[in-house]
């Protein structure tokens, strides 16, 4: 399978000419990607980035585009936990599919700005995992499972405000949702076709918060 290497952007100034890869010039305006499985090494990346930014500017918004089918659940309680850690508010945003983990850190961005495309599919289901071993280790990691299905159940009840049987049941099997159905969940709370409605949302959270009644 051929490697794919991101493009490179050019940027002119007065001060002449400087190359960028996508990602770091999507950085420049605190913008962080999420457009692969999520395993340790993506999970390092995306926590690295979150840190510079939060650093950078603390308190600014912080935009995480997700695209991913999910993956590993440590990997990805490393970024959720991260995201909680920040000052900065994260702003979730979800384009083609946001499943498994990917559906959870949706859901885990900041109340109000979690928001989907329209044709966006979310879906939601129990983590899973292969044991092997002797019988005392399968054991060992069927109750780990069993922990973290739970912790994560609770924490999704918490963003979403479904109530945590709800939840059980809908994760029995895999659970896909449109963009609209995610917001009826409480996965997210707007749907976006357009930058201008992105723009519209900030100015109306920023009018929201400007208001006596918010102070």
């Amino acid at each position: 399978m051929a490697t794919i290497y991101p493009p490179y952007v050019i940027e002119r100034s007065s001060r002449g000419e400087r190359s960028y890869d996508i990602f770091s010039r999507l950085l420049m305006d605190r913008i962080v990607f999420v457009g692969t499985p999520i395993n340790d090494d993506v999970a390092n990346i995306v926590i690295a980035q979150l840190l510079f930014l939060e650093a950078d500017q603390p308190g600014r918004d912080i935009f995480m585009y997700i695209n991913s089918p999910g993956g590993s659940v440590s990997s990805g309680l490393a970024m959720y936990d991260t995201m909680q850690y920040l000052q900065s508010p994260v702003n979730t945003i979800c384009m083609g599919l946001a499943a498994s983990m990917g559906a959870f850190l949706l859901a885990a961005g900041r109340k109000g700005k979690r928001m989907a495309l329209p044709h966006s599919r979310i879906m939601i289901h129990q983590p899973s995992g292969g044991a092997q071993g002797t019988a005392a280790d399968i054991e060992i990691q069927a109750k780990e499972i069993l922990y973290l299905r739970q912790q994560m159940n609770e924490l999704m009840a918490k963003h979403t405000g479904t109530p945590i049987e709800q939840i059980e049941l809908d994760i029995a099997r895999d659970k896909f949702m449109s963009a609209e159905q995610a917001k009826d969940y409480g996965i997210i709370d707007t749907v976006i076709s357009s930058r201008g409605d992105l723009v519209d949302v900030q100015k109306a959270q920023a009018a929201f918060a400007a208001s006596p009644e918010t102070r």
